[in-house]
This record gives C-alpha cells, sequence and structure tokens, in this order.
C-alpha cells in the first residue's frame, strides 16, 4: 500500500466506539479462577489486569493460523501469539503431526534419544555460537544455566545484564519484582542501559575482576549503534567475562542464525526458546565447546529437559523455516503492518505521539501522552478499541508466518478506524472518561 491507500482508507473509516461483545463466559471463568489460582493466570503477561476488563476477553478456547477464538465465540485476530512463540501460527498442521507421530512412539524417556543429538547437529548448522547445546523447557531455563556455566567456568559471580531475562532469582531480584529475592543475591546483578557503552564500561571498572558475565539482548526495538554490539564483547573478553546473548526473542524471529548471525557479532553462549517450537515448550543454551563442557560438572539437570515431543515440534520448525518462504512472508506483512500503523497514525494527528518501531516481524507499539511519556492511559484507549474490533494485542506485533494478507488488510481497516476514534478522544480535556474498564496495570513498576 502506499500513502494514497492509507490515505483512502482512513476516510473512509468510521469514527466511535466500536460495540462490546460478549463477554459472559469470559467472566465466569474469571471468577472460578480467583478462587483457585493466584493472579488467575501462569504468567504475568496474559493477565486479565494486561487489558481493558469488561471489552477484553479473559479465556481462550481455541486457535488456528493468526486467529483466536475466546470462550464466548468472538474471533480474533492474534498479534500475541502465547507471547511469541507461535511463528507458524496455532495449531500448525506439519507441527501437530510431528508431535502426534512422536508422542505415539513415546515422548519422556528413561535414557537420551536421537532427536536430542539431531536437533543439537541442527542448531550448530545455523546458530554461529552453536559448538555444543543443551536443552530446557522455558527461556528462564537457558538463561539460568547459561548464568551458571559462566559462573563456573570463570570462578566468579557478578553478571552485568541487560534486558529481560526471565523469572529466576539471578536476574528478577534486579528489578521491582523481587520480594522473595535474598538480598545477597539480588546484590550480584547489575543492569545496564543498551546502546551505552561509557556506562557498562564503568559498571564492570568499579568491579573489577569480579564479573563472570555481561548478558543481554543483542537487540530489542532499538538498533545497535554502529559497533555497540563488538564493543560490549570486547569489553566483556578485557575483563574476563563471558558474554551471553540472550536470544529468546531473537533467535527465529530475525533469521535462522538470529541476531548473532545478522549483526556479525559471534558470543560465548547464547539462549534460545520461544519460536523454537511453535508454541511447544522448548528452550536451548548454545556455546564454546570449553564453556558448555562445564555443564559435566555443574547441576543443571530436571526430568523434562530431554523430552521429545517439542524437540520433534522443534525440527518441523526448522524444516518450515529452512525450506519455505515463511521467513520472507512474516517480514512483508510486519513491514505491512508497521508502515500501516505509522501512516494513520500520522493522518490522525497522533504520530510520533503513536508509533510503530522495531524489526517488522516483531515490532513495538509506542503509545505517548502529549508531553512524549510513555502513557498507559493512551494504551488503554487503543487496547479498548482494537479488541472491540477483533484485534488481540499487547503493544507488540509478533507476526507469524499466518498472517496473511486478508489478516493484514483486517487490521489496518480496524487501525483506522480506532485512529479517526481517538484523534477525537485525545483532544478532550478528559480522555480518561473513554474508558469503559479498568486502565491496563503495569507488570514492573518504576521504583520510588
Amino acid at each position: 500500500m502506499d500513502e494514497r491507500d492509507y490515505t483512502s482508507l482512513y476516510q473512509r473509516a468510521v469514527a466511535g466506539p466500536a460495540p462490546q461483545q460478549t463477554l459472559t463466559q469470559s467472566e465466569a471463568w474469571l471468577g472460578r479462577a480467583q478462587r483457585v489460582i493466584p493472579g488467575c493466570a501462569q504468567t504475568f503477561s496474559k493477565s486479565f489486569r494486561q487489558y481493558v476488563r469488561g471489552v477484553s476477553p479473559v479465556f481462550l478456547e481455541r486457535g488456528k493460523g493468526c486467529r483466536v477464538w475466546d470462550v464466548d465465540g468472538n474471533e480474533y485476530i492474534d498479534y500475541v501469539q502465547g507471547l511469541l512463540p507461535n511463528i507458524l501460527g496455532y495449531a500448525h498442521d506439519e507441527v501437530n503431526a510431528a508431535v502426534t507421530a512422536q508422542i505415539a512412539r513415546g515422548h519422556s524417556f528413561s535414557l537420551p534419544h536421537p532427536v536430542e543429538v539431531q536437533l543439537a547437529e541442527r542448531l550448530q548448522r545455523f546458530v554461529p555460537c552453536a559448538e555444543m547445546v543443551r536443552f530446557g523447557k522455558n527461556g528462564s531455563d537457558a538463561t539460568a544455566g547459561a548464568v551458571r556455566a559462566a559462573r563456573a567456568f570463570t570462578g566468579r559471580e557478578r553478571i552485568a545484564c541487560c534486558g529481560y531475562h526471565g523469572w529466576q532469582d539471578w536476574y528478577i531480584g534486579s528489578t521491582t519484582r523481587h520480594r522473595g529475592v535474598p538480598g545477597a543475591v539480588r546484590a550480584l546483578t547489575h543492569p545496564f542501559p543498551y546502546n551505552n557503552l561509557p556506562a557498562l564500561e564503568k559498571l564492570l571498572t568499579q568491579h573489577n575482576g569480579e564479573f563472570a558475565a555481561v548478558i543481554l539482548e543483542p537487540v530489542n526495538f532499538a538498533m545497535p549503534a554502529p559497533d555497540y554490539l563488538q564493543e560490549v564483547k570486547a569489553l566483556a573478553r578485557c575483563n574476563g567475562a563471558l558474554l551471553i546473548f540472550d536470544e529468546i526473542c531473537t533467535g527465529f524471529h530475525l533469521g535462522l542464525g538470529g541476531a548473532q548471525k545478522r549483526f556479525g557479532v559471534t558470543p560465548d553462549l547464547a539462549c534460545l526458546g520461544k519460536a523454537m517450537g511453535n508454541g511447544f515448550p522448548i528452550s536451548a543454551i548454545l556455546g564454546r565447546a570449553d564453556v558448555m563442557q562445564i555443564f559435566d560438572d555443574i547441576f543443571v539437570s530436571f526430568t523434562f529437559g530431554g523430552e521429545v515431543s517439542a524437540m520433534a515440534a522443534a525440527m518441523k520448525v526448522l524444516d518450515v523455516l529452512e525450506q519455505t518462504d515463511a521467513l520472507a512472508r512474516m517480514e512483508a506483512s510486519g513491514r505491512c503492518l508497521q508502515d500501516g500503523f505509522n501512516a494513520l497514525a500520522k493522518l490522525a494527528g497522533l504520530h510520533p505521539r503513536f508509533e510503530c518501531v522495531g524489526f517488522p516481524a516483531w515490532s513495538l507499539l509506542k503509545f505517548r501522552d502529549a508531553t512524549g511519556q510513555d502513557s498507559f492511559l493512551e494504551r488503554s484507549l487503543w487496547q479498548q478499541e482494537v479488541v472491540k474490533r477483533g484485534l488481540l494485542q499487547l503493544v507488540t506485533h509478533n507476526l507469524t508466518a499466518a498472517h496473511d494478507t486478508t489478516a493484514i488488510e483486517e487490521t489496518l481497516r480496524a487501525y483506522a478506524a480506532t485512529f479517526k476514534t481517538l484523534a477525537g478522544w485525545l483532544a478532550d480535556p478528559n480522555p480518561a472518561r473513554f474508558l469503559e474498564g479498568p486502565m491496563i496495570e503495569p507488570v514492573f513498576r518504576v521504583r520510588g
């Protein structure tokens, strides 16, 4: 689409709140969950508090491709996709067939299975740092295992981190969600800002010779500054620390070799997960052979680490990504969405308050107030209106190979109507009066 197409789309859009959908069964299930499940979800980002309650579904019942249906039968184009894992979309026929075939032969064995070796060999081909591989189930398994390996290999304890790295004590103790983490553990993890090399250099200097590793998401929604990743690697090496890339999110959405291949920087260790199994639980730690050999001595061992139904899923995911144009289609669809969001925001007079940034296949929606500060009010109003127009969304476009032209066109029509609506609401002296439920709550809170 070009600017004329977006202009025509915006002109045809009808402003005003979309009609509410029936959510009776979602609310009923929420009532039951409140009696038996703390927080009513297993993941903070899947909680009802991340959506405007009363207009958004709380429980989903099924999914196929890029679409899901809630327990009331309402249909949505899903841009959350289980928080990024479903790179091929829900219920992918070939992946499901591979898992079903493996389950029929058993999937949690008493000794290792050949597919463990086969999958490790394939990852070794794709990922630059992957001389050896260990598997887990969650991203937190991988990052925690990598950190333990780095500490054992270097004989040091401190960790410098940048980005989000999971729920384990070593990392979450450095955030506002640190209750239950001993102070002694919290003191060993030191966050540093992205794209700020002097800040990392100062941190490493302050505790010279004490850092086991520098772990970071090599890229998130901001591009690395020229030579930034290379300089981070050089700083880590100069200080005797290992470099760990957390590629739980970027490992496949940025291509089969992840960010390390795209940017030409090979870390000592890397962590993969999410999209590797198309929603089946699997993660991996990959890295230099001499470092990975430390797993012979440290204890990273759990019953389901070698469960192979998810490995069968991962093998089929790699088949599809390697042998088809799935990644290219994701890129094209994501670019259309990104361009469309920004063009429609400009037509509504809301850009750059509303802006889509990052990579096409995994981009971030920014919601700012009139002063340029991140705003939960703007985000809540946006999510309220897009969900009533059939889009399930947090703050990212988590693209899948199943987001076809029809889905993208439907999405852009919903965006046009939502932008036209919010253009009027945000000109009101009290835009909060248009909220139809409680405002979305942050998962992490700003420290007082």
